[in-house]
């Protein structure tokens, strides 16, 4: 009886404990231009829109910052743009969710809430708008790069469906930094260390793709009437310029299939894997 007793005090003392504990503080939330974004400060403070697995109405595009424990770190960040045909965020399945992967491989990931110009009665322009979000989040994460442990040489960028449109938007034309603005932020590079493009959209992806481009890991479907002919087209175009790609074409899968997770299909639960094992061929898994 004594020992029934011990045991009772001692799991009573552990649930006094475990109540004691602070809730996990949620990942900061931080504005990619502290004053709103330029030429919309006036519409910085309207709230976004959530509802089950989509946001709209972003007006004060920013970034989420997740970051790995720091004895798993590897140096290495993704700023991640999720889809929805710029007309929502799947901010759940394809930031949340991809920023938690990459954190468990030691990787920082930043999920990006670009503006939509494709959202009913939205004032943004399709080619501009998502473009000067995508690279000021790059820009942004570079410049505190020393404050999150990261590389800033090091620091790619992954899209799924329209949010590859906006890495495409982001990463292949007008990466440099202005040494005369104002805002030192601008001043640093946007190009991407690395791309990786999940059934991207055909926006933005040059006829050619450019010298000094990142490499660049592809995926898609095959059955996927959006976003294979991107991904193909892009893959030709990376073996022209001779610049390192890797590209997976699977037969089934169709388009939105996130990170995977919610797939029947063995191939599709698996592909994170194959992002996890073209990181580590590609150094980004070794710490630096």
């Amino acid at each position: 009886m004594g020992t029934i007793r011990l045991d009772l005090r001692l799991v009573a003392a552990l649930m006094r404990c475990a109540g004691a504990l602070p809730a996990q503080a949620p990942p900061p939330e931080i504005p990619l231009w502290a004053n709103g974004a330029p030429g919309f400060e006036n519409r910085r403070n309207e709230p976004v829109e959530a509802k089950d697995y989509w946001i709209r109405n972003i007006h004060n595009p920013s970034i989420t910052v997740y970051l790995p424990p720091k004895e798993k770190a590897t140096g290495a960040a993704v700023v991640i743009c999720p889809g929805g045909g710029h007309r929502e965020l799947v901010f759940k399945a394809e930031g949340v969710e991809a920023a938690e992967y990459l954190n468990s491989l030691g990787v920082a990931a930043f999920a990006v809430k670009y503006r939509l110009a494709r959202e009913p009665g939205s004032p943004y322009s399709l080619e501009k708008h998502p473009r000067e979000d995508g690279q000021r989040a790059m820009r942004l994460v570079r410049s505190r790069a020393r404050e999150w442990g990261i590389d800033p040489n090091r620091i790619g960028m992954m899209g799924f469906s329209a949010g590859g449109e906006v890495v495409s938007l982001s990463a292949f034309s007008g990466t440099e930094g202005d040494p005369t603005a104002a805002d030192p932020i601008d001043r640093l590079s946007a190009r991407p260390d690395f791309l990786v493009m999940i059934y991207p959209g055909p926006l933005g992806v040059p006829d050619t793709i450019p010298r000094g481009a990142p490499p660049a890991f592809l995926l898609a479907a095959d059955d996927d009437a959006c976003c294979s002919g991107p991904v193909v087209k892009l893959l030709t175009g990376y073996r022209a310029a001779g610049i390192p790609v890797e590209a997976h074409l699977f037969t089934k899968g169709g388009h939105g299939f996130n990170m995977g997770y919610r797939s029947s299909l063995a191939t599709l639960k698996g592909w994170p894997q194959r992002l996890a094992d073209w990181m580590a061929d590609s150094g980004l898994l070794k710490p630096e």
